[in-house]
């Protein structure tokens, strides 16, 4: 699903030096990669503001944190995505509340938004799934005017845009994940915060040192959350090469989408003012587990991220959803399949593996 060795092989001399500086330097936590990164990543959103994190899902905690997200309040969110952005919003001891998805782009749908805001709402975070922007325009219209506050969750999204606005740098917050295998993967975990407003900027960069702006000195209770200088000085390199990465992925899609386009095989679209950076390349197949094991006879990869959908994870079990509440997000989740799309896969190869699944059906 992901050559990093490739990856590495075509960086080696650029990522050997970096690290070499590094180790020489003798600083190795909040050193100048962490500081550089944050500056080259909020330009590269068009965010005035960005921190770096320990990992994607703290990006998400840290946010909400920040934004004043506490117990008893409500946080709506999609029903399909990874189960961190659930969990972000029960760290904080907030409720999820969770609504179904646009069948064709598997993002949140926003005319499902107004049935699930109360009293209590305080939040939306719509997950921009597989590198595809949720759309946002609508999403912000309600948040506006309900007075709710927006957390991103661009953990695969880093890249993509939305009328020709990054991810990242529409809400109240943007939180990446640099875990290896995303588009601007670390070497280990990762993750940023980015925003536009400086009061919470600055609530997020008390909280990831422990509440501390000066050593020894502690204004508030804060968290250990801190991006490594090893993995920034490593993600000052992958990003100078992310965006050829992403026109190397959606190279990879549109192969795809052409063989696809009349097999009755349904595959990722991307409409009009999206740029879709293809983390995942997910198709729906009713024969799914069928198809997976045909292609693994053939040594092709493939994978299901997300077969239960969050509402019908175990820990969510006692919110009161059922099975049936959200059927888009059930349905993708029993036909979901992603395919390698990765940007070190050959024409070729992503030929073979588009025929193979033809053959197969």
């Amino acid at each position: 699903m992901l050559d990093l060795k490739a990856e590495y092989a075509a960086l080696k001399s650029e990522i050997d030096g970096v690290l070499d500086r590094v180790l020489e330097s003798g600083h190795f936590i909040l050193g100048p990669n962490v500081a550089a990164l944050e500056g080259e990543f909020a330009k590269y959103t068009g965010a005035k503001y960005a921190v770096g994190v320990a990992s994607g899902t703290d990006a998400l905690f840290l946010a909400l944190k920040a934004l004043g997200v506490k117990e008893g309040d409500e946080v709506i969110t999609t029903a399909l995505s990874f189960i961190a952005t659930a969990e972000a919003i029960s760290y904080t001891g907030a409720k999820p509340v969770f609504v179904d998805v646009i069948p064709d782009t598997h993002n949140i749908d926003p005319a499902k938004l107004e049935a699930a805001i109360t009293k209590k709402t305080r939040a939306i975070i719509p997950v921009h799934l597989w590198g595809l922007c949720a759309d946002m325009e609508p999403i912000l219209a309600a948040a506006k005017k309900h007075g709710l506050l927006v957390v991103e969750d661009c953990a695969q999204a880093a890249g993509a845009s939305y009328r020709g606005q990054k991810a990242g740098s529409f809400g109240d917050a943007g939180c990446f994940s640099f875990f290896p295998t995303k588009n601007l993967g670390a070497y280990g975990d990762g993750g940023m915060i980015t925003t536009d407003d400086k009061e919470t900027y600055d609530r997020i960069k008390l909280l990831h040192l422990h509440g501390s702006k000066a050593r020894g000195v502690h204004e508030i209770i804060g968290y250990n959350s801190r991006l490594d200088e090893m993995q920034a000085a490593i993600l000052r390199v992958k990003l100078k090469h992310l965006d050829a990465w992403n026109d190397k992925r959606r190279n990879n899609a549109a192969i795809y989408s052409s063989l696809f386009g009349k097999s009755g095989i349904k595959h990722p679209v991307e409409k009009e003012g999206f740029r879709h950076v293809y983390h995942q390349y997910t198709i729906e197949l009713d024969n799914r587990d069928d198809m997976m094991q045909k292609l693994s006879s053939k040594e092709i990869p493939s994978f299901v991220y997300y077969p239960n959908p969050l509402h019908l994870q175990k820990p969510y079990l006692g919110l009161g959803y059922k099975a049936g509440d959200f059927p888009a997000a059930e349905k993708i989740g029993r036909t979901m399949l992603s395919i390698p799309v990765h940007p070190f896969l050959s024409k070729e190869e992503v030929l073979m593996v588009g025929n193979a699944i033809l053959e197969a059906m």
